[in-house]
């Protein structure tokens, strides 16, 4: 960053892995994380923990959540929003394995064969064919699947999230049967080495349940304390390294629970941020809201998270209580005193910034619908502004005036009974905060932090180089779909800014995963 009115300094160190999914070791021994939130795919050293981009975010692949390589070394990529499969040569080169997939997800390979299975209720698991061939439905009726793996017993074992149960069948169909039930919060189904079942939860606890199947069938519990497991692999020294989609990073399990970070965990975004009264900073971060504190050097670089809460876009804090929004439609306020979450408003279209007048009422940018929104204590929904093209936040002064962001007009409006533009000619402003007679606002096309007077509108930039928004020079591509066939898809980025009471400011900085915290340049005379 560069200013001359600011210095920074992150709360938490960059994240390596944007979210971490679907994991397979490679030929060349390399672990290849699928990345569904970035967009891409890395690849991950384990005995260094070096990160390398294999699959960039400008390719042809919107959002893999899974992968698998087959004999030959080609690597196969569920992408889940489009409802695609891919092959990734050898080479390099990409080739359309088919688009006749809901939500792909689970993918495996056995020898030659290709299997992929979909996390949507009533899925299929089918086998699919490089040579065209119309796909083979082996089973429906999956209650939302997610990573398989052949067992040593030859079958294709996978998990019904939903029914927390794992199933399995034969490769060339057959009638499919429950293998283990009553699993909490399935997510992923491994073997390891030995031919030991490992099925991965997906909770806050970061549950293994270890099943011997083919001896006395008994189970262990691990508890690793990854938050959000997603998925792992065995190397062939029968070692675990699983991924997190919740906080990214790649970890070592031990059988006896004990952990290693290969590449450290942190944020998935952040796009929110706010801070309470008694100076706790909370990021909202897509799978949850969390704590992101100053680097220890003694610490790995992980960041608390205060609750799982999916998909959490907009935060703003409340007294007490923490007020978000969810861009798939909802309004929740969350009480970290209790742990209990209530629901103000379903149903709206693209919800994402949000803050509270004094009487407690909530205001919120509505994006998809171009509006603003109040919602009362009684939960009762009221229009402030409509006919807006892209409103992604909105602050208060102390005067209670309301100012919206605008990121596609590159305009700052302020209500007055009919939206008035306050600046323009702003880039895409999306994060807006208020320090006294001054508004800042996230300029995330330009990379740049803005002030506007709100007395005479002048701007000025406060900040360049800032770490938001898409990578400097990265070819713009079409963004995934918010929804595919009911579920949730992928949801814009957003930089959140808020001020705290001592007159600085936090920043979420989306390009590199951390919490900014902007301080005032001391001055001598």
């Amino acid at each position: 960053m560069r200013s001359t009115r600011w210095q920074a300094r992150r709360l938490n160190p960059p994240n390596p892995l944007w979210g971490s999914n679907g994991v397979a070791f490679g030929p060349d021994g390399r672990l290849y994380v699928a990345q569904f939130l970035a967009g891409q795919i890395s690849a991950v050293d384990p005995a260094t923990g070096d990160v390398e981009v294999v699959v960039p975010p400008d390719g042809p692949v919107q959002s893999p959540d899974d992968l698998a390589f087959g004999a030959d070394g080609s690597m196969y990529i569920a992408d889940l929003v489009p409802g695609r499969v891919w092959r990734r040569s050898p080479e390099g080169e990409y080739g359309l394995v088919s688009d006749e997939v809901k939500v792909p997800n689970g993918i495996t390979c056995v020898g030659d064969r290709l299997f992929v299975n979909e996390m949507r209720m009533n899925g299929r698991l089918l086998e699919l064919f490089l040579d065209g061939g119309d796909p083979v439905v082996l089973t429906d009726g999956l209650a939302l699947g997610n990573a398989m793996q052949l067992g040593p017993d030859g079958c294709l074992h996978y998990p019904h999230m939903v029914s927390n149960q794992v199933w399995r069948i034969p490769p060339d169909g057959g009638v499919p049967e429950v293998v283990a039930e009553g699993v909490h919060d399935p997510v992923a189904v491994r073997f390891d080495q030995g031919g030991v079942l490992h099925v991965l939860s997906r909770g806050p606890e970061g549950f293994v349940t270890r099943v011997d199947l083919h001896g006395t069938g008994s189970r262990s519990l691990v508890t690793s304390g990854v938050t959000g497991l997603d998925n792992a692999a065995f190397d062939g020294e029968n070692r675990m390294f699983v991924s997190s989609f919740a906080s990214g990073g790649i970890t070592e399990l031990h059988p006896d629970g004990r952990t290693r970070p290969v590449v450290p965990r942190g944020l998935d975004g952040p796009y929110g941020v706010t801070i309470d009264l008694g100076g706790t900073v909370y990021a909202a971060d897509h799978y949850r809201v969390a704590r992101p504190e100053e680097p220890d050097p003694r610490a790995s670089g992980d960041v608390t998270t205060e609750i799982l809460q999916p998909f959490v876009h907009g935060i703003t804090a409340d007294g007490e209580v923490l007020h978000t929004t969810s861009q798939f439609g909802t309004v929740q306020t969350y009480d970290p005193a209790t742990g209990t979450t209530r629901t103000r408003a379903t149903g709206l279209n693209q919800p994402l910034g949000i803050t509270t007048r004094p009487d407690g009422t909530l205001v919120v940018a509505e994006t998809g619908a171009g509006r603003v929104l109040a919602i009362d204590g009684t939960d009762t929904v009221t229009v402030l502004a409509e006919g807006l093209d892209h409103p992604v936040d909105v602050t208060l002064d102390a005067e209670g005036r309301c100012y919206v962001s605008d990121d596609r007009r590159g305009v700052v409006l302020r209500l007055d009974g009919e939206p008035v533009p306050l600046a323009d000619a702003l880039g895409a402003p999306q994060g807006l905060a208020v320090q006294g007679d001054e508004l800042f606002t996230v300029d995330t096309a330009h990379r740049r932090l803005w002030s506007i007077s709100l007395t005479t509108g002048d701007t000025r930039i406060e900040a360049e180089n800032l770490a938001v928004g898409p990578p400097p020079g990265s070819a713009p591509r079409r963004p995934p779909a918010l929804f595919t066939h009911g579920l949730p898809g992928v949801a814009p980025r957003f930089a959140g800014l808020t001020a705290a009471p001592d007159g600085s400011l936090l920043l979420s900085s989306n390009g590199e995963g951390t919490v900014l915290h902007l301080s005032p340049t001391r001055t001598t005379t």
